[in-house]
């Protein structure tokens, strides 16, 4: 129960391995061909499991949001502490968040969202669940009397737009302490929107 099949293994090494390639020469510049390379093998075991290229795009995105969502992780099931919600504030605004998924690439597709509806609804899924997850955490911890936000959803949907903003921003800005500083006084408005105290430095996990 619950172990992946060999489809499955595989379909994750090809994108895994689309998601290198198009990183390092770019998306427009990765085909099959290039990916199969790479893999050593034959390109017509990667069309067995994705028929082109736009297939092997929505998997990739797929894949994001998973990595994206491993940032709700909370101790106790069904009940987020205040100290997951401060946790989970440092992970968004942190360069392990950032780096969790290529910029270049991340707007690449956001790019083809307006091209192609298909990116456009996978894109939305990614933003609302993400929305939905830090809502929930919220949620949770009003209902424990660790918070008092007043609306989770609208607030949740807040912070993310600071979050989107940021990255945007700084993907720019080429001076490390400044990206850094700009960060941490993100970080900070963020917590003044909840209400809540910043994470004492020696328990953060904040890379």
């Amino acid at each position: 129960m619950g172990r992946k099949s060999l489809k499955e293994t595989r379909q994750q090494e090809i994108i895994k391995v689309f998601y290198k390639v198009a990183k390092k020469e770019g998306y427009e510049n990765t085909s099959i061909a290039k990916i199969a390379k790479v893999m050593d093998i034959n390109p017509s075991l990667i069309i067995h499991y994705f028929e082109t290229k736009e297939d092997l795009t929505y998997a990739l995105i797929d894949h994001i949001l998973d990595r994206y969502l491993l940032i709700y992780t909370i101790k106790h099931k069904d009940q987020a502490t205040l100290e997951d919600l401060q946790h989970t504030i440092e992970m968004l605004f942190s360069k392990k968040w950032n780096l969790l998924f290529d910029d270049g690439l991340f707007y690449t597709f956001y790019a083809l969202a307006f091209r192609e509806k298909k990116i456009k609804l996978k894109y939305k899924v990614i933003l609302d669940s993400l929305r939905l997850g830090l809502a929930t955490m919220i949620d949770q911890c009003n209902a424990a009397k660790l918070t008092s936000v007043v609306d989770p959803q609208t607030t949740a949907d807040f912070i993310f737009v600071l979050v989107d903003g940021a990255y945007f921003y700084l993907s720019l800005e080429s001076d490390n302490r400044a990206y850094a500083e700009r960060l941490d006084y993100y970080k900070q408005k963020a917590y003044e929107i909840l209400g809540i105290p910043q994470l004492a430095l020696a328990d953060s996990t904040t890379p």
